[in-house]
């Protein structure tokens, strides 16, 4: 796996973590609680689908931007 594949699986890993801790510090009452750790865990797939997606299109723009350059200087 490449560096970009990591960071990207990182940063959603960062941001489940930090929300699951912050609804566990949260002053609810534990019905509350449970039910926003179950919609948080329901909306990882698609965080990482959004980080995943946001990726492939750095390194898309970021690999046309190099063929650019090699054809300039070709």
């Amino acid at each position: 796996m490449n560096n970009a594949g990591k960071i990207a699986i990182a940063v959603a890993a960062g941001a489940v973590i930090g929300g699951v801790l912050g609804v566990l510090f949260a002053p609810d009452k534990g019905t509350d609680t449970r039910k926003k750790i179950v919609d948080g865990v329901k909306k990882i797939p698609d965080t990482v689908k959004e980080k995943f997606n946001g990726l492939r299109v750095n390194i898309k723009d970021k690999a046309d931007s190099l063929k650019e350059r090699t054809e300039e200087l070709v």
